[in-house]
């Protein structure tokens, strides 16, 4: 039997998956859409692959959102036709660690998700690297502190409002605000 050519892969961003890890629970993770959609499968196959291999997905490979955490981490599907039922979320996400996403490469078994898995491994590296740094800066900036009286601390404090990591900040609600909320905002 004659075997198609395979097409060239498009090699995804390591900047493109680093936007789509989040710090849950402590951990790095991806959520299950997000996978499947770098893998190049539906969500429904990727978990329905998962469901199937569930002795390979231990407990700090994968785990299951809580309500509060899916509804956190996922935007709202539409804006005009939403559903009331369960807060716009028909399934609550799965969320896979850096070992949770190479497994589900080999459980998936396609030549894409094994090429796009490099890159998500690659980009787990690289926010690891970059926390190195970022505890370092850290630790060097308490001992300028202390070295150093207090003509410097509006510095240090600028720097300080620099270093907060976007991925753990909190995302700003978007909606309609009262009036009576806007006075406490501005306070």
């Amino acid at each position: 039997m004659k075997q198609k050519p395979r097409l060239p892969l498009k090699i995804v961003p390591i900047e493109f998956i680093e936007q789509r890890i989040f710090v849950i629970r402590g951990q790095k993770v991806i959520l299950d859409a997000d996978l499947a959609q770098l893998y190049g499968v539906t969500t429904k196959r990727l978990n329905e692959q998962v469901k199937r291999n569930h002795d390979r997905f231990p407990k700090d490979f994968m785990f299951r959102l809580s309500l509060e955490e899916g509804q956190c981490h996922l935007p709202s599907r539409s804006q005009f036709a939403t559903l009331k039922r369960g807060q716009n979320m028909k399934y609550v996400p799965y969320a896979f660690t850096e070992h949770g996403t190479v497994m589900v490469a080999n459980v998936l078994n396609s030549h894409v998700a094994v090429h796009a898995s490099i890159q998500v491994v690659r980009a787990f590296i690289r926010l690891r690297e970059i926390m190195t740094t970022h505890k370092d800066l850290v630790q060097k900036l308490k001992q300028m502190e202390k070295k150093y009286d207090q003509k410097f601390k509006v510095v240090f404090d600028a720097i300080r409002e620099l270093m907060v990591s976007p991925i753990s900040s909190p995302k700003r609600q978007i909606g309609f605000i009262q009036i009576k909320d806007r006075k406490l905002l501005q306070k």
